[in-house]
C-alpha cells in the first residue's frame, strides 16, 4: 500500500518503472547543473470514473496505463525547468489538464545520475546515491511534497569511535577509540511550506553536499552523533526545511588493528533515527 497524504483511496492505480531522459545539447546550461536529466518515474492516480472498471470490467474512463507511460515520454520533452520536485509537478499538472477524469495523483521521479568526463560531451552513470522526490496533487494544487536522497555509501578511514555503551553478558564488542567506518545512509525531508520544495534541486544539492562534508569533518561518538550533526547543519542551511530525517542508517566499522589480526568486523543498525532538532 502507498502512502498517500490527502487521504486513504479505496482504489488507486499506475504506472512504475519510466525511464526518462532530457538532453542539453547546445550547451545552454546553467552553472552547476547538468546538461543530462535523467529519472525513474512512477505515476499513481485515482478517482471515481475508474471505479466502473474494477466493478464490471467497465473501462470507458480509464486511462491505459501503456498510455501514461507514453505521455511522460512526450511531456518530459516539454520540461524546461531542473529539479525532480519540479519535475513531478510540471508532469502531474499537465497530466490533470489533460484528463479531466483524474481527481488526484502522486509522483514519483528517482534520480539516475551522470557525472560528466572531461570536455564536456561525454557523460557516465554516476552515484551510488540518487535523489528522490514524490509529490502529490489534487486539482486544487500540490497537498504534499517530500524529497531525498538515497544510497549513500561513505567510508571513513579514522576519527569515529564507538566505545561505553552498555556492557553486560550480552556484550562482545570491543571499545573502539577511532574506528574504520562504512555508512550507508537514506535521507528524507519535508518543507515548512510546499512552495519551498520547488527549488529547481537546490535544496538536494545542498543537503548532498552537507551529508559529504560533515562526514569528512566531523569527529564522532556515534553513528547517531554524525545523523544529529548533519540534520542539525541541513535545518541551519535550509530553513525551508521543516523535518529531516534518516530512513536508514547502517554503519559498519572496524579496528583495522583487530580486522588486520583476525578479520572481525562490527556493525549496527539503528533505523528511522530523527535527524531533527
Amino acid at each position: 500500500m502507498e502512502r498517500l497524504a490527502s487521504g486513504p483511496k479505496d482504489h488507486y492505480y499506475g504506472k512504475a518503472d519510466v525511464q526518462v531522459y532530457r538532453l542539453i545539447r547546445d550547451g545552454r546550461v546553467p552553472a552547476g547543473r547538468s546538461p543530462v536529466f535523467g529519472a525513474d518515474v512512477k505515476l499513481l492516480t485515482w478517482g471515481g470514473a475508474f471505479w466502473p472498471t474494477y466493478l464490471r470490467g467497465d473501462n470507458t474512463g480509464l486511462i491505459a496505463t501503456d498510455s501514461m507511460k507514453n505521455f511522460i515520454h512526450r511531456e518530459t520533452f516539454s520540461f524546461t525547468e531542473f529539479g525532480l520536485e519540479n519535475y513531478c509537478r510540471f508532469i502531474g499538472r499537465t497530466f490533470l489538464e489533460t484528463y479531466p477524469q483524474v481527481e488526484g495523483l502522486q509522483m514519483t521521479a528517482l534520480q539516475l545520475p551522470f557525472t560528466g568526463l572531461d570536455g564536456g560531451v561525454a557523460y557516465i552513470p554516476s552515484g551510488p546515491d540518487q535523489a528522490f522526490a514524490r509529490i502529490e496533487m489534487t486539482r486544487e494544487g500540490v497537498v504534499d511534497a517530500v524529497s531525498g536522497i538515497r544510497g549513500f555509501k561513505l567510508l571513513r578511514l579514522r576519527g569515529s569511535a564507538f566505545q561505553g555503551f552498555v556492557r553486560d553478558q550480552h556484550t562482545t564488542l570491543a571499545d573502539r577509540p577511532s574506528r574504520v567506518l562504512h555508512m550507508w545512509l537514506d535521507l528524507e525531508w519535508s518543507y515548512v511550506g510546499l512552495d519551498a520544495a520547488f527549488s529547481d534541486g537546490t535544496i538536494t544539492a545542498n543537503v548532498r553536499a552537507i551529508v559529504m562534508e560533515v562526514f569528512k569533518s566531523f569527529e564522532s561518538g556515534s553513528i547517531q552523533q554524525i545523523i544529529h550533526q548533519m540534520g542539525t547543519k541541513i535545518f541551519a542551511t535550509s530553513p525551508r526545511s521543516a523535518s529531516c530525517g534518516s530512513k536508514r542508517a547502517t554503519a559498519r566499522g572496524t579496528s583495522s588493528r583487530s580486522a588486520a589480526r583476525s578479520g572481525a568486523s562490527t556493525s549496527s543498525q539503528p533505523r528511522r533515527s530523527a535527524c531533527s532538532v
